[in-house]
C-alpha cells in the first residue's frame, strides 16, 4: 500500500467490541495496527494492511510505541475481571490503571509527538456514565452523575480525552455505548453481557433468570452495529470532535420479552422444549442501575454521520443463538 495510506491504531483489538471494529475496518484499504495483549486474529479477506502488535499497554512506554505514526486511534480497551467489566469496587487500582490510566498515557504520548496534523482519537464510553437522570430516553444532553465506580472511571477517562481536545493536543470523540451484545460467524471474542449469558443458560437447558419482573427495558445494540458506528466516526471525526455522542437503537425492549424470545429461538434451534423465564431475588452485588430502564436516542450521531443500526433484534438474537450452539462448549463457557 502507499505510505500515505492512513494508519489506524486499534487499542484492544482482541476484545469484544475491539475485535468487531477490527473486522469492520479491515474491509477498507487502510493500514491497521491491531494492539492487544494477545495476538489479534486477522480477518479473512481483509483489504487492509494489518500489523498485529502484541503488548501490555499498562507497562511504561508501551502506549507511545503503540500509537507511533498513527493518524487515528480507536480506544476500546476496558478492564475485564470475572464475568463482566462494569462491576468494580471503589478503590480498584487495577481497573483505574486500565480504564483511566491508559487514556492519560495516550494523551501524554500524543502531546509529545512533533508531527501534525492532530491525531483523531475515538473512545468507547458508556451510556451509563450519565447515571440516574430521571429521563425515559437518554439523548446525550443529560448532566453526568455516575453512580457506579465503572461509570465514574469511564467518565474520568472521557474528560481527560476531551480536555486534551480543547487544549489542541488531539481531536477527541467519545461514543457512549448502551447494552452491547451478540455474535457474528467471524466473532473471535466472548460476549460476557446479560443477553448472551441467558442464551448460554437456555442452551444448557437451565431456566433464564431475571432480577426483576421483566418490565425493565434495555436498548440492545448488536456489536456489528457498534462496529459500523465506529467506522462512521472515523469518517466524520472532524464533525464529531470535542464531545460525547450516545449510541442506541431508539427502542427500549422489556427484558422479559427479550428472554422469552431467546428461549423460543433456542428451542427452535435445539428441538427441545423452551426453558422457563423466571424472576429471582437479586444478588447482593446488584446495583440500582440494574433496575432502571434505558432507551437511547442516537439521532444526533446519526444526523451527523448517516449511521443507523441495521440489524433487527430478532435476527441479532438468532445469530447469537446459532453461534453459541454451533460448536461444543460454546453454550456453556
Amino acid at each position: 500500500m502507499d505510505v500515505k495510506t492512513p494508519l489506524i491504531t486499534l487499542l484492544g483489538a482482541t476484545g469484544f467490541v475491539g475485535s468487531a471494529v477490527l473486522r469492520e475496518l479491515a474491509r477498507r484499504p487502510v493500514r491497521i495496527r491491531a494492539v492487544s495483549r494477545r495476538p489479534a486474529v486477522v480477518p479473512a479477506g481483509a483489504r487492509a494492511e494489518i500489523e498485529v502488535f502484541t503488548t501490555d499497554l499498562t507497562e511504561p512506554g508501551r502506549m507511545a510505541e503503540a500509537v507511533k505514526g498513527a493518524d487515528i486511534v480507536v480506544h476500546t480497551v476496558a478492564h475485564i475481571a470475572g464475568t463482566s467489566t462494569w462491576r468494580i469496587e471503589d478503590g480498584d487500582m487495577e481497573a483505574e490503571r486500565v480504564n483511566v490510566g491508559l487514556v492519560a498515557d495516550l494523551v501524554a504520548a500524543l502531546a509529545a509527538r512533533s508531527d501534525r496534523p492532530r491525531v483523531k482519537v475515538l473512545f468507547a464510553g458508556a451510556v451509563s456514565q450519565a447515571g440516574p437522570c430521571g429521563k425515559d430516553v437518554i439523548d446525550g444532553s443529560e448532566p453526568d452523575l455516575p453512580a457506579g465506580e465503572y461509570d465514574r472511571q469511564k467518565l474520568r477517562a472521557e474528560r481527560l480525552l476531551l480536555a486534551a481536545d480543547a487544549e489542541g493536543v488531539l481531536h477527541g470523540v467519545s461514543l457512549r455505548l448502551p447494552t452491547v451484545f451478540g455474535y457474528e460467524p467471524e466473532s473471535t471474542a466472548p460476549d460476557k453481557g446479560v443477553v448472551s449469558a441467558m442464551v448460554r443458560r437456555a442452551l444448557s437447558g437451565e431456566p433464564i433468570t431475571m432480577w426483576h419482573d421483566g418490565t425493565v427495558r434495555r436498548d440492545l445494540l448488536h456489536v456489528q452495529d457498534v462496529a459500523t458506528a465506529f467506522a462512521a466516526a472515523v469518517d466524520h471525526a472532524e464533525a464529531l470532535r470535542g464531545r460525547h455522542w450516545v449510541l442506541g437503537t431508539g427502542v427500549g425492549r422489556p427484558l422479559g420479552g427479550v428472554f422469552e424470545e431467546v428461549a423460543a429461538l433456542v428451542a427452535r434451534h435445539t428441538g427441545e422444549p423452551a426453558v422457563q423465564v423466571v424472576s429471582v431475588e437479586p444478588p447482593a452485588h446488584a446495583e440500582a442501575g440494574d433496575f432502571r430502564s434505558v432507551t437511547v436516542d442516537a439521532s444526533a450521531f446519526g444526523g451527523t454521520t448517516g449511521w443507523s443500526p441495521l440489524l433487527p433484534l430478532t435476527e441479532a438474537l438468532r445469530r447469537t443463538v446459532a453461534f453459541l450452539a454451533d460448536e461444543p462448549g460454546r453454550g456453556a463457557r
